[in-house]
Order: structure tokens, then C-alpha cells, then sequence
């Protein structure tokens, strides 16, 4: 009997990198053989040609496997994220970064190794930082990770390795819960969710994942540090 898995991408300006994910993504279809699947888009406010060849793409398809949701403004990974999680019909939510810096096929991994199952009541992350993860990054995201690694286990006793990888596995109810209540909308959201995850009282499992860096990220090493310091801190008023 097949799984049922939504898959959501938040997306933004991806004009460049956004044809090539299309192609992981239909191989990726081709080839499932555990899933009923939904795949869903989400563009959260882009001024580039992201917006025309999403449309383009799910126009030739033909498929009702594809949702597409365009938000007008520029809002946040979380909030794109929010949003594709309210629509999310299927009983499994994956989130994944739309450079596929995870490739897809971990999923088939993670629920053929670990067992994951219709009544698991965990939510799974993808780790960089844990035993048989293989991971391929630049010298500055390592020293970004670490330093705010550093700094969540500091402020809030959190003993997740890696918060901030963007391959999570929910159960739809739970996804939905918390997605929901999710106050901070940039990349810090990530914090905020465990933050709610944990007062629900629910396990969150780290497992190993293959991971490459990917050219073009969106993460700007200048401003979206000081940003998130600046959630990080709000959260941490929230919640302490």
C-alpha cells in the first residue's frame, strides 16, 4: 500500500535554477514507486521569470499532481511554507528546498531504513550534522552553521544538531498545527517550529541525509544573519 506525501517548495527568484530542479523532480516521479503523491509550488512573491515558467511547466504537464500558489509579496521561506502546508491534502508533508540540495529520493531512504510508518507520531529532519550524513558545503556555511548552531543550543537548550536544513518530514496533522501558529516567516521559522514541536510534547528524530551545496543560493551572508539574529531574539522573548 502506498504512502500518501505532499511535497512542498517554497520558492523565490529561481529563474536560473528552477528548470533543472523540474527534471530532478520528474525523474524523481518516474521512478517513485511508494507515494501517491502532490506536489506543490509555492512562490512567494518573485520578480524575476519564476512565476512564467512555473505556469509554463505545470501547463505542459497536464497533471493534477502539481499545485501552484503565488503569494504577491516577498514574505519569507516560512510563510511560503505556511501557506503550502495549509493547502497540503496528503497524510505525509515533506518540506524541501527547491535546489534539491537534498535530492528527492532520500525520502525512499528515509522510509525504508527507519521504518517510518502511518501511526508515527515523530517529525523527521534532515541532519548535516550527524553520523552518516555526507555532506559537500563552502567553508563560509560551515562557519554560519556552526556559529548559529552555537547560539540556538545556547538560548534555547535545543539538542537538534542542524535546525535549519529545510528536509523535514511531518504528519499532516501536525504539520498543519503548527504551521498554522507560526509567527516568524523568515529563515529562522525553522526555530519557532521545533520551539512548538517540543511544547506539543512530540519527538523530533535527526536523520542522515546527502547533502550538496548548490550555486546561487538565496541566503545572503551579509543581511540574513543579522535578520535572523533579530527572529532569534523574538522568538526567544516568545518563549522562554
Amino acid at each position: 500500500m502506498k504512502q500518501n506525501l505532499s511535497i512542498i517548495f517554497p520558492i523565490y527568484n529561481e529563474q536560473n535554477r528552477i528548470e533543472k530542479s523540474f527534471l530532478d523532480i520528474e525523474k524523481f516521479i518516474e521512478t517513485n514507486t511508494i507515494f501517491d503523491l502532490e506536489i506543490i509550488f509555492v512562490n512567494d512573491g518573485s520578480i524575476d521569470e519564476t512565476d512564467y515558467k512555473i505556469k509554463d511547466f505545470i501547463k505542459k504537464k497536464n497533471s493534477d499532481l502539481y499545485q501552484y500558489l503565488h503569494s504577491k509579496n516577498n514574505m519569507g521561506k516560512g510563510h511560503a511554507l505556511k501557506i503550502g502546508v495549509k493547502h497540503a491534502q496528503k497524510d505525509w508533508v515533506l518540506t524541501s528546498d527547491i535546489d534539491l540540495s537534498v535530492p528527492l529520493n532520500q525520502i525512499n531512504e528515509w522510509f525504508k531504513e527507519y521504518n517510518i510508518g502511518k501511526n508515527s507520531n515523530e517529525v523527521f529532519i534532515g541532519s548535516r550534522n550527524i553520523e552518516n550524513s555526507k555532506v559537500v558545503k563552502k567553508a563560509y556555511r560551515f562557519v554560519l552553521g556552526t556559529i548559529f548552531s552555537n547560539l540556538i543550543k545556547f538560548l534555547f537548550k535545543i539538542e537538534i544538531k542542524d535546525t535549519q536544513c529545510g528536509f523535514k518530514l511531518y504528519r499532516k496533522e501536525v504539520a498543519k498545527k503548527i504551521f498554522n501558529e507560526l509567527e516568524t516567516l523568515g529563515f529562522a521559522h525553522d526555530i519557532e517550529l521545533i520551539q512548538r514541536i517540543n511544547n506539543l510534547k512530540i519527538n523530533i528524530k535527526e536523520l542522515p541525509i546527502t547533502w550538496t551545496h548548490k550555486p546561487e543560493s538565496k541566503l545572503n551572508i551579509l543581511l540574513d544573519p543579522i535578520k535572523m539574529i533579530v527572529d532569534i531574539i523574538k522568538i526567544y522573548k516568545k518563549f522562554k
